[in-house]
């Protein structure tokens, strides 16, 4: 049985990942990462560290990709296998930076709830927005982790590294997934990703933004099935 941790990406927790922890089940067994206790992205790879296994494969959406590049740099050795969902490799540059700052001072305000609803329809895609059994428990998830951890992730992401010049070292399997209307990290940043990294696959999710782990999850259950069998 393989040893897999699920690192959920910004305002997203459990939920992100259930259809992957029941539709892998047999062959991995599945643990997820808390990302709502610390305030840098080295500090949520340290905890994620400290509760794996000696050895473990690793997949992470969003931020959730972010905090596994970060645990490649501190311990890559641990890292059988990983996957890179719907991410970005690069750091803020500055305007994205004082978008998040502005961001920040609305949820201080209590705008919580537009908050949120912003950023659903961010990253889902318009003609799903309707989708009740899709949406209620994404908007509960995110308002949930938004109360809990928002001024924390914002700072992470703030200042976390640039990535890029890391991925021609990684010496292991490496599956990168993107939906094809991801509006958020697009598909050029996984493009870009595939050219750095030795021998790293790339699925495309047509019909599919940046929440394809619940927008479709067959599709990337399948995507994961094969990258837990290589290697």
């Amino acid at each position: 049985m393989i040893d897999l941790v699920l690192v959920p990406g910004h305002l997203c927790n459990a939920t992100l990942w259930e259809h992957q922890v029941s539709g892998l089940e047999g062959l991995a067994r599945s643990t997820i990462a808390d990302v709502t206790a610390d305030d840098s992205l080295a500090g949520m790879a340290a905890r994620l560290l400290s509760k794996a296994p000696p050895r473990f494969s690793l997949a992470g959406l969003s931020m959730g990709g972010m905090v596994c590049m970060e645990v490649m740099r501190q311990a890559p050795e641990r890292v059988e296998r990983l996957a890179l969902l719907d991410t970005n490799p690069g750091a803020d540059n500055a305007e994205r930076a004082a978008q998040r700052r502005r961001m920040l001072d609305r949820f201080n305000a209590g705008e919580v709830d537009t908050l949120v609803q912003e950023f659903l329809e961010l990253v889902v895609p318009p003609n799903r927005l309707d989708e009740d059994s899709l949406i209620r428990p994404m908007r509960a998830m995110m308002k949930d982790v938004a109360e809990k951890a928002f001024p924390a992730q914002v700072k992470a992401l703030i200042e976390r590294q640039d990535s890029r010049a890391d991925m021609p070292d990684y010496d292991l399997p490496v599956s990168l997934i993107c939906g094809r209307q991801d509006k958020l990290t697009p598909l050029a940043f996984h493009e870009e990703m595939a050219g750095l990294i030795p021998g790293a696959d790339l699925t495309v999710i047509e019909d599919c933004a940046h929440m394809s782990t619940m927008e479709r999850p067959d599709t990337v259950n399948e995507a994961l099935r094969g990258w837990l069998k290589r290697g």
